[in-house]
This record gives structure tokens, C-alpha cells and sequence, in this order.
């Protein structure tokens, strides 16, 4: 046995089941390993954002970590951006990286990099590897920082002497990753008064959202009255017909404030206080008005569901009903173009049962998480980190982790273009993900940014940096190309029929949805 196969072995014996990857020559040992070694499936990704993108959604919906096999240093550099939103988004992952053979780095040639530097700023523990008879035990300590509370990234590096030399230890137990701790009672006894201090009061929810902690934060807030919220982008919450009803705080700063401009108590599980996500002239950073007062009940590394059933029991909620969501689909639209609000109802009114949807939909996104309320029940993941070119890799990821569900993503054509190869892993793989693409020509977004921010009077150059017409990107023919049937629907009428289809059958499909541009060309 080499060193990949003890690496293999410790991974399939922790139960990680899925390895997302884009091997180079370094790691041909580990990818070797795979035929000898039972149990492990592999899903190849044409460019590492859409590896790390994938192992991320994957984790979120799976409940438990996916490795990746990235190559060297730049490869790894590549999937950065989703390893930055995975962190944000407290997501398990392992990352095995390779690197030169131990005694070949003197040589400085072309792929030689500081691979523990590149890591670094986007995982929670870093190692290299020195012999292959530490490897597997090197692998079971990174998958249980990985598995640690709340969720870590962490990045082991092969080197590829490691990786072939042989080996007599064999495959290593998993260590005990450290658990949620317990919150200490004074924090409940402080949530307890302040949501019965008898002032406007909300409960605001972030990070990892179980379907137990939405239920047990329902019931308090139908006991006590407070609002019940959860962050701009959380990892994951269930959503629809059934589950607790919530809010969710606005994206725009100016909203938020709005949005918030009653609370005066507010007690946080698993999140911190809002608060812009940009600086933006003459607004606070922090959204909550200056008179509330914020109450900690839970850090993302504390038992969050254990937190809310003390308070809940303090507060003599656990018997008590929650507001739920119920099942009430609009009326499709039968004319008019697409916006947001026909898109939304679309969807709210033929999302099935058990759906997930991976939302990257940007500024044409905003309005559908409010209106899918009236769904039937589903779960919602989001890009936690802010860095686009997540919402294609982690739906591909997602319908790995529930092949039997349907995956709807919800993806900008500006975001989409920065990981557009995971259509072909899609294709690949036969995955059941429908892709809605909002295209609009532009970076919406930036548009929109560009004038909250007080920047001048936006010029030909200017626009022309947030316009990605010209020529207009043929997302139905770029799809086809990839092995993905796609379609464009040019008015609401015909995004209902191309969304009705798509929700009737199973394997990859996208529909380009054209939209009207926020500035005019």
C-alpha cells in the first residue's frame, strides 16, 4: 500500500464518500489509487473554482464533508474564491493538494510554489505532509478540524514522494473532532429577559440554519411575539409550506436600516449584529438602530439547537405553535416580459417537494427568497462570502449530495461566466439541476453599487465596465455545447412553460431568462 491509498482509505473509512477534482502530474498516484481502492466517487471539475464551488454545496446539503485534489499551488490559487465563500459559509472541506516531490522543490521549477501560503488566508488548518507514513494519519486530523464546530476548511498538502513511496501503517482512525459546546446559562437567562423586556424585539438566526433550530426559534417568537430573522446570505435554511415562517434582513444598507429601525432588542444565534457589506457615504456600517441592544444566546461554535431549547423551555414556548408558511401558489403569468416578481411566482408556484435551490441570482434574485415563502417546503443555500462564480459549482455540488431531489440555481449571467464549465460536469454526471440564468448584459449589481456609492456620472468608459454586451454572451448555445439542453424564454409566459418542463423532468437544463438592464445602453 502507498501513501495515496492510506490517504484513500482513512478518507473512505471517515465516510467521505465524494472527492471533487482536477488532478495534475503530482497527484497521478492518488488518482491511481482510485481503482484499486473501492468507494470513492470521483466528479471532475474543467477548472478548480468549480471544484471548490462543488464541495461546498455538497457539503451543505450531504451534512458532512467532500474532499477535493487540486494541483499545486496555482491550482489551488484557482479555486480560492469558493474556499473564501466556504469559509464564510462554515462549511466542512478537505482539500488535498499536491505538490513536487520533497527533494525536487530545490529546483524551482516552473509549478513551484509556497502551497501553504496560498492556503493559508482561506483555511483553518494547513499541513504538509512529510512521509507516507504519516499521510493517513495527517488526513484524519485535517477531516476532523474539518468536522469541527462550526464547520472548518482544512488543506493538506501531498507531496508526490509521499503519495507513491510505500507504507505499513495503513489507513489512520479519525480523531474526535471537537463538538458544539454548550452555551453557559447566563447567556439564555439574558436572551430570556431581553425577549421579554417587553420592548420590539427579534431573534436573528445565521450560518448553518437546521430545521430544528428554525422550529424551536418559531415556537419563542409565537410565544413571545418578536420578530424571527435570519442573515442577508445563510448557509442553509429550510423554506415553504410547513417550516416557521422568518424574515430575512435586506441586502441594501439603506433597506436594512429601514428594515430594523423598530428593534430595540435583538438576540443573535449563530451570527453577529448586521451590518453593511460595503462602506457607503453618509450611512452607519452597523444596521441596527443605535437604541437596540444586542443579546449573544449562541457563536456559530455553540450547540445552537441546545441554546434554543433552553431558551424556549425558559420562556414556556415549547408547546407553543409557530407562525408557519403555507403552500399558496400565485397565478402564473400568462403575459408581460420577465422581471423578478413573474420570475419569482413562477417559481414559487412549481418548485417540488424537497427541492433545493442555490441561489447566485444577484440583483435579479433579491425578490424571489420572500415570495418562495408560499412554496411547497424546500431548502435555500446561499453564497455566504460575497465571490461570485459560486451558484453553477454549488448546485452541481448539491445534486451530488441528494441525487433524488431537484436542484434549481438561481445564477446571474456576469457571475455564471466565472465557473460556466460546471454545465459540463453537470452534463457529465447526469445531474438534476435546472439552471434559471438571469440575462440581463450586465453587472447589474455594480451598476447599482456604482450609484449608492456616490461615484460620479457614469461616463461611456464606465459603463462600458459593468455592460457585458457587445457582443451578447448566446448562453443557450454555450449550454448546448457543454451537453446541456437550454432554452431562452423572451417573456414571462414563456419562462412559466420552460420552468413548468424542466420541474417534469430529470438531468441538466437552462433556460435564459431576458431581462430588462437597470441603466440604458
Amino acid at each position: 500500500m502507498n501513501g495515496a491509498e492510506a490517504l484513500l482509505r482513512t478518507l473512505l473509512d471517515a465516510g467521505v464518500e465524494v472527492c471533487f477534482t482536477n488532478p495534475g502530474t503530482s497527484e497521478m498516484h492518488f488518482v491511481a489509487a482510485l481503482d484499486r481502492v473501492p468507494g470513492m466517487r470521483c466528479v471532475l471539475g474543467l477548472f478548480e473554482g468549480v471544484v471548490t464551488g462543488a464541495a461546498d454545496g455538497y457539503a451543505r446539503i450531504a451534512r458532512k464533508p467532500a474532499a477535493t485534489l487540486l494541483h499545486l499551488g496555482p491550482g489551488l490559487g484557482n479555486g480560492l474564491a469558493n474556499l473564501h465563500n466556504a469559509r464564510k459559509g462554515e462549511v466542512a472541506m478537505l482539500n488535498v493538494v499536491g505538490d513536487h516531490a520533497t527533494w525536487h522543490l530545490q529546483y524551482d521549477t516552473p509549478l513551484t510554489s509556497d502551497v501553504a501560503g496560498v492556503a493559508a488566508p482561506m483555511s483553518h488548518w494547513v499541513h504538509s505532509s512529510s512521509s507516507s507514513e504519516e499521510v493517513a494519519e495527517d488526513a484524519a486530523r485535517g477531516l476532523a478540524v474539518a468536522l469541527s464546530a462550526p464547520g472548518q476548511v482544512a488543506t493538506l498538502i501531498l507531496p508526490a514522494n509521499v503519495s507513491w513511496s510505500e507504507t505499513a501503517s495503513g489507513p489512520a482512525p479519525l480523531p474526535l473532532p471537537v463538538p458544539p459546546a454548550p452555551v453557559d446559562t447566563t447567556a439564555v437567562d439574558a436572551a430570556a429577559q431581553a425577549l421579554s423586556a417587553g420592548e420590539p424585539a427579534m431573534i436573528l438566526l445565521g450560518g448553518h440554519v437546521s430545521d430544528r433550530q428554525l422550529e424551536l426559534a418559531g415556537k419563542i417568537a409565537a410565544r413571545t411575539g418578536c420578530r424571527l430573522a435570519v442573515d442577508t446570505f445563510p448557509a442553509r435554511i429550510a423554506r415553504g409550506a410547513g417550516h416557521a415562517a422568518c424574515e430575512k434582513i435586506p441586502y441594501l444598507a439603506e433597506f436594512a436600516l429601514d428594515h430594523l429601525k423598530n428593534v430595540r432588542r435583538m438576540v443573535l444565534v449563530g451570527t453577529r449584529p448586521p451590518a453593511s457589506f460595503f462602506a457607503y457615504p453618509g450611512l452607519p456600517g452597523e444596521m441596527a438602530h443605535p437604541d437596540c441592544a444586542t443579546t449573544l444566546l449562541a457563536s456559530p461554535a455553540d450547540d445552537r439547537e441546545d441554546a434554543l431549547w433552553r431558551l424556549a423551555d425558559a420562556l414556556g414556548a415549547l408547546a407553543t405553535e409557530p407562525q408557519r408558511d403555507v403552500f399558496s401558489p400565485p397565478a402564473l403569468p400568462e403575459t408581460g416580459p420577465n422581471t423578478t416578481a413573474t420570475v419569482a411566482d413562477t417559481v414559487a408556484a412549481l418548485l417540488p417537494e424537497g427541492a433545493i435551490v442555490a441561489d447566485e441570482g444577484i440583483t435579479c434574485g433579491m425578490e424571489v427568497f420572500g415570495r418562495v415563502a408560499q412554496a411547497r417546503a424546500h431548502e435555500w443555500i446561499v453564497e455566504t462570502g460575497g465571490s461570485i462564480g459560486w451558484g453553477l459549482p454549488a448546485a452541481t455540488g448539491a445534486a451530488v449530495a441528494a441525487p433524488d431531489r431537484k436542484v434549481v440555481c438561481l445564477e446571474g449571467d456576469g457571475s455564471a461566466m466565472y465557473t460556466i464549465q460546471a454545465l459540463w460536469t453537470m452534463a457529465r454526471e447526469k445531474l438534476d439541476v435546472t439552471v434559471v440564468l438571469f440575462a440581463n448584459r450586465d453587472y447589474a449589481i455594480l451598476q447599482l453599487e456604482f450609484q449608492r456609492v456616490g461615484a460620479s456620472g457614469m461616463g461611456e468608459r464606465a459603463r462600458n465596465m459593468m455592460h457585458i454586451g457587445n457582443p451578447d454572451i448566446d448562453f443557450v448555445a454555450l449550454a448546448g455545447s457543454m451537453g446541456v439542453p437550454a432554452e431562452r424564454a423572451e417573456d414571462a409566459a414563456a419562462f412559466s412553460r420552460a420552468f413548468a418542463a424542466a420541474m417534469a423532468e430529470r438531468g441538466p437544463r437552462l433556460i435564459e431568462v431576458t431581462m430588462g438592464s437597470l441603466l440604458p445602453r
